[in-house]
């Protein structure tokens, strides 16, 4: 489904990195990380803000060596790695990669839309954190990310997460547009599930790869007021 992006190979050298966060302690909870973006992503969210990450064949920031390079010189000062993107698992050279830089020493942490269940069964064994964002009801997905279906795979990305037992965060961009009550039968659904670490996220409107975003009608405590957030053992609230 969607844009056909892969690599040919599998070889952790072709791993396509479009950005390097050096340090970060709030992409991996708890954690000192390094944060690598992928390259490509077969979703066009309207609401993006990484516009740079989302051709496959855009230039590279670096390449994989010079990834690992700074990683070995970090062992000791740096607790995880975290693959985001982009869409990671849009890339058949992530579990090489991962693999490598789990080597080294460091815990494994994704950032991903859920958009390949199938290639992240595969990586379930090489992970030790993940940060899942779930868009919207899975009948609402197409009208955000701009490809047909979309919402399945999510869904079934956050069944294998829940079964695999690894720490799990889910997240939700509210759409500029949405209210109260609609943004509380996605945190429910997501209770439902079984999800217990939710955070609900801001919509940057002025950043957003569709220019054409309507203003935002409530802010986010008030989006958030309906949702019973006991049912969640951590849920929290993540501004612009």
């Amino acid at each position: 489904m969607g844009r056909k992006i892969e690599p040919a190979t599998k070889d952790a050298a072709s791993l396509r990195i479009g950005g390097l966060t050096r340090l970060t302690t709030i992409d991996y909870p708890g954690e000192l990380a390094a944060v690598l973006f992928c390259q490509g992503c077969p979703w066009r969210c309207r609401y993006c803000h990484n516009r740079d990450l989302l051709d496959p064949d855009a230039d590279t920031m670096m390449h994989w060596r010079e990834a690992i390079q700074f990683l070995t010189q970090r062992r000791g000062l740096l607790d995880a790695v975290v693959f985001s993107g982009g869409e990671p698992t849009a890339q058949q050279a992530l579990p090489a990669a991962m693999s490598e830089a789990r080597g080294l020493g460091f815990k494994i942490g994704l950032h991903t839309s859920g958009a390949y269940p199938k290639r992240l069964r595969r990586l379930l064994p090489l992970l030790d954190w993940v940060g899942l964002d779930i868009k919207a009801l899975s009948e609402d997905y197409d009208r955000i990310t701009g490809v047909d279906g979309s919402g399945k795979p999510a869904w079934k990305s956050l069944s294998l997460l829940l079964e695999s037992g690894i720490a799990l965060e889910i997240r939700t961009t509210v759409m500029p547009d949405w209210t109260p009550p609609k943004v509380a039968a996605i945190a429910h659904a997501l209770a439902d599930a079984g999800v217990k670490d939710y955070t609900l996220q801001g919509c940057d409107i002025h950043h957003a790869l569709h220019r054409n975003l309507p203003e935002i009608r409530f802010p986010l405590r008030k989006l958030a007021g309906q949702i019973e957030t006991g049912r969640f053992a951590s849920f929290s609230l993540r501004e612009v």
